[in-house]
């Protein structure tokens, strides 16, 4: 009888092993989970491969989708066109669930592209088309800037506090996350390049000095939260909406390829995709 407890022992301590052996690994040893947040500049409206989820023209080539496969990453991508701060903790589109809501102590990184609709960038830029040279027309940057002020420049100041409150939550909701903040590009180049694309050369300046404020801000930011910022300015020199169509990365009024008007196409979104990779993993190894 005791030979035969102790053959059972035996088994049981084997089968324990086994059952060990075979069970699921700890999520240290699993697999690197990364959410991406943010708006279109991150989701990829009218690029190839659309994600089913039609309302918020997301892209399965969009960047995060593109560092995801080369980090190796479990992707949860949030990310929604149109998507302000507000849609960080609210229902975008009265459906959609809160960004945030993607995070947990689960998550391994997080990047997070936003503010251009807070502050209305996009719209601004076509406010500043003009079919006619100048100055038969009205400059969108002496609308902007008129009586001294700059009412971008304004606006972006004011968004501090609101992206402060989001990197602080996001922090608190992953915090076992690396940040990545993702700036935004170089959509036009000094001067801009009219006709081709019909906004004068001294609106063409000044929604760009815009959007670079705007980045320079997120990375002012990110950075006072001990997060990491890639700046897609300097890697988009050269490859801005006036460019040839098979060199830029970002479209014009009139797109030359499939993707939105003013946005990333497919060729930028997979630059920029192994911009944040190349960081991320500078960060790992």
């Amino acid at each position: 009888m005791g030979s035969q407890l102790g053959r059972l022992a035996q088994l049981g301590s084997a089968l324990a092993v086994a059952g060990a052996l075979l069970a699921p690994t700890a999520h240290a040893a699993d697999e690197f989970e990364y959410v991406a947040m943010g708006d279109s500049a991150a989701a990829g409206p009218l690029t190839p491969n659309p994600d089913p989820n039609l309302l918020c023209f997301r892209s399965r080539e969009n960047y995060p989708r593109v560092a995801a496969r080369l980090i190796g990453a479990k992707l949860t991508d949030v990310s929604c066109s149109g998507a302000k701060i507000k849609d960080f903790s609210g229902r975008q589109h009265g459906i959609m669930a809160p960004q945030y809501d993607a995070l947990s102590d689960r998550t391994d990184l997080v990047s997070v592209t936003i503010g251009g609709n807070d502050v209305s960038l996009v719209r601004s830029a076509v406010s500043c088309v003009n079919l006619l040279p100048d100055p038969l027309g009205s400059s969108c940057a002496d609308e902007f800037t008129a009586g001294g002020k700059d009412e971008l420049a304004e606006r972006i100041d004011a968004l501090v506090p609101r992206f402060d409150e989001a990197l602080a939550q996001i922090r608190h909701r992953a915090p076992n996350a690396e940040i990545v903040v993702v700036g935004y590009g170089t959509y036009l180049r000094p001067g801009g390049c009219y006709p081709k694309e019909p906004i004068w050369a001294r609106d063409a300046d000044y929604i760009q000095s815009s959007v670079d404020k705007l980045s320079a801000m997120l990375g002012e930011r990110a950075a006072a939260h001990g997060a990491r910022f890639v700046d897609l300015g300097p890697v988009s020199v050269g490859h801005d909406a006036c460019a040839a169509p098979a060199e830029k990365y970002f479209e014009g009024v009139v797109p030359t390829s499939v993707a939105a008007p003013l946005h990333p196409n497919a060729k930028g979104m997979q630059v920029f995709g192994r911009t944040v990779a190349e960081a991320v993993q500078r960060t790992r190894s």
